[in-house]
């Protein structure tokens, strides 16, 4: 049986931008490389990369990324690897983070979960509501 727990804490991250590999009309395709460094009940680090498209118009865009998270959560150790989906419409911001299914290893293996991003002045939060089962 699997009992869902939330997660909190905040991250650092380092983005490093690559050059845009597609600026034709319309949307400018991008991607960039991510490293965080998690605090918090997750104790770690992750690597991602992050593909972007953005439009001529201030505020609308578009982005997908995978990050692999190693370290601990809630005291246990292992990996697992976070898909994010997200748009901004004219600046209104929606953002998807889940666990890519089966993805995670050690003590984490049979995670699943959903984790949210804040950004408050300046500092980067998070919250991950998720279920730490046995793998069916």
């Amino acid at each position: 049986m699997s009992t869902s727990t939330r997660a909190t804490g905040t991250f650092d991250v380092k983005i490093s931008a690559q050059p845009p590999y597609d600026t034709a009309e319309g949307a400018t395709l991008g991607r960039v490389t991510l490293n965080k460094k998690f605090h918090g009940d997750i104790v770690g680090t992750s690597t991602g990369e992050m593909l972007s498209a953005m439009s001529a118009v201030k505020g609308s865009a578009g982005y997908v990324a995978i990050e692999r998270v190693t370290g601990s959560l809630g005291g246990k150790a292992g990996s697992f690897v976070l898909q994010h989906s997200g748009w901004m419409t004219r600046g209104e911001m929606s953002l998807a983070v889940t666990v890519v299914p089966d993805s995670a290893t050690g003590e984490l293996v049979g995670l699943s979960g959903k984790l949210t991003i804040d950004i408050v002045e300046g500092k980067h939060l998070y919250s991950f509501d998720y279920t730490l089962g046995e793998p069916s």
